[in-house]
């Protein structure tokens, strides 16, 4: 074990915090999830630089990188879903049976003002749904190359993609914090409602370029390398 793989184990135990903090209905936890995002994200980047400056890379770090990655992004959208997806989405019915009045009390979706003209954005569940879907079909393929002696590179507009993902993340955890502090209509308010706008405008539109280019580049992984995904001519002649 060395420094970076320290920051990645420390990034994986770090997670469940990440999930658990928004969910208090309280301001000092939302921003102390708010802090810690920004403090797993930027030690992602670290532990990463590290070990390519320094020659510190291992099969462990490897292994333990990505794991990291996909928990941090699942443990994320937890509370993003719970606190922001709408009020009637068949989904967190099903796996919550929510009680209706709590709910709208604890319910915390986007709402931004642009131009005059206002709109309230929630998470449906199959935004989720295509994200996390996309990374568990991307890992599955990656392995499946890894196998057959390919090796799938991140292409620019996935590397987007996930610096995308990190403002939307790092917007809606800033939300639930200024929402929290003040309930706040950004229609009537000057104060925190400026901060709560400029974090939905980012948070919104961060989220339909991480959709968009979520689904772009799945796309494009597939046209290149789902030929791996089918059985090899030996595999079926035998």
């Amino acid at each position: 074990m060395n420094l970076p793989n320290w920051l990645t184990v420390g990034r994986i135990l770090f997670t469940p915090l990440l999930s658990w903090w928004p969910l208090r209905e309280d301001p000092g936890y939302r921003i102390a999830a708010f802090v810690l995002f920004l403090a797993l994200a930027v030690t992602d980047y670290y532990d990463g630089m590290l070990a390519r400056t320094r020659g510190l890379v291992t099969d462990l770090g490897k292994w333990l990188d990505p794991l990291a990655d996909k928990l941090l992004l699942v443990g994320a959208f937890v509370p993003m879903f719970w606190l922001q997806s709408p009020a009637d989405d068949p989904m967190l019915r099903w796996l919550t049976g929510w009680n209706f009045d709590q709910y709208q009390h604890s319910h915390y979706p986007f709402v931004i003002s642009l131009a005059g003209a206002h709109w309230t954005v929630s998470l449906p569940w199959w935004v989720v749904l295509i994200v996390l879907g996309r990374e568990v079909a991307m890992t599955i393929m990656r392995q499946v190359a890894m196998r057959r002696g390919t090796v799938i590179a991140a292409i620019f507009a996935a590397k987007v993609k996930t610096v995308c993902q990190l403002f939307w993340i790092g917007a809606s955890f800033f939300w639930f914090f200024v929402a929290t502090v003040d309930r706040v209509d950004v229609r009537d308010r000057i104060g925190w409602g400026f901060f709560a706008n400029f974090a939905g405008l980012v948070g919104v539109a961060a989220m339909f370029l991480s959709v968009a280019l979520t689904v772009y580049t799945m796309v494009i992984y597939l046209v290149r390398y789902g030929r791996l995904l089918l059985p090899s001519r030996a595999g079926a002649a035998g």
